[in-house]
């Protein structure tokens, strides 16, 4: 050994202040190919463990294995540990408390789901983005605007009064030094503000639930309940027109394709008692839709077994109504189906 390594091997380790052992574990494990989340650091102490393993050069076995030994023995005296702030708290109880009670704290503590903020940002949809921009300051809307794709961008601005739209628009060309932690500050800001509503009991609106209940309702009750809406609340009674799907809605509102991959749904009783109870006015007229776009053997058969039962009783006969409408239903919300939007409510 020449003399100067045999100085070197002479002259006793340094002991090492703690930011040094851990930059010399940081290393070891970075060496192994172990996957360190070190960006979950502070910004200084990021900093610090850069500075730190630029200052250092080596050190020898003994000393890493040293160092090693009491990172090790220290893991091993942890008997718990537990998350890091109210964020992953909830994160780590997500199934086990209430999403009513986690989205509350959420709130309170000001810290959101995991996740880009923005990309709850740019899932809205124009009718909902506009309110929301224009509750902004110029400079955070031009921001807002500058993270959208340019599609919806370009719709947004379409919809907005023209001074305003001006405005954000300029103020984009001052967002060109903004940083990305400033961005990031401002898309959390935003979608805490998406979070800041009134916890709802229903999560439909009050015109699909009072359609859903008139849907099964029998058509006198129906009617009257209609009437007696309309004259508190035309406007409310308009709509909820629009969400009921009864019998007599059949041919208006399902394509004649559709028609055997509903039957393939009804049991066989329920469409004979429905025919038969069907057979005058508008509800005869669904019943001669269904009957011409089945095979004609079946369709045959079916109107030798409806003249066989008779006179259908008003309750069995709404409640078969009720099954076919049901079957309908059923596969258009598995999207087996697609209902025909009226004219009317295409404008």
């Amino acid at each position: 050994m020449s003399p100067a390594l045999a100085k070197i091997a002479a002259t006793p380790a340094p002991r090492l202040t703690r930011r040094q052992k851990a930059a010399v574990i940081v290393r070891f494990l970075m060496n192994e190919g172990a996957e360190l989340s070190i960006d979950r650091l502070t910004d200084d102490m990021q900093a610090d463990l850069a500075q730190m393993m630029g200052s250092m050069r080596y050190v020898d076995r003994e000393t890493l294995s040293n160092v090693v030994m009491e990172f090790a023995q220290e893991l091993e005296t942890i008997g718990l540990s537990f998350p890091k702030g109210i964020g992953e708290a909830l994160s780590a109880l997500e199934g086990k408390i209430s999403q009513h009670t986690a989205d509350r704290l959420r709130r309170e503590a000001g810290v959101l789901e995991l996740g880009d903020p923005w990309d709850r940002v740019r899932a809205l949809e124009t009718e909902k983005l506009a309110p929301l921009i224009t509750g902004q300051s110029t400079e955070v809307a031009a921001i807002i605007l500058a993270k959208l794709e340019v599609t919806k961008a370009a719709d947004l601005l379409s919809g907005l009064p023209g001074e305003v739209a001006r405005r954000i628009t300029y103020a984009i060309s001052l967002t060109d030094a903004i940083t990305p932690e400033a961005v990031q500050r401002i898309g959390i800001a935003l979608a805490a503000e998406l979070d800041d509503v009134a916890p709802r009991a229903f999560t439909d609106q009050p015109v699909d639930r009072v359609g859903a209940i008139l849907n099964f309702s029998p058509a006198s009750t129906r009617d009257d309940l209609l009437a007696g809406l309309t004259e508190d609340d035309e406007p409310f009674a308009d709509e909820v027109r629009k969400a009921i799907f009864t019998y007599p809605d059949i041919p208006a509102r399902i394509e004649a394709r559709d028609i055997p991959k509903v039957l393939r749904e009804i049991a066989q009783d329920d469409l004979i008692r429905a025919i038969a109870y069907g057979s005058e006015g508008e509800t005869g007229a669904t019943s001669q839709f269904i009957l011409e776009n089945m095979s004609s053997r079946m369709a045959d058969q079916l109107r030798e077994e409806v003249g066989e039962i008779g006179k259908v009783s008003e309750k069995d006969g709404e409640a078969a109504f009720n099954q076919v409408v049901a079957a309908i239903r059923q596969l258009q919300a598995a999207g087996e189906i697609t209902f025909i939007i009226p004219e009317e409510e295409e404008g």
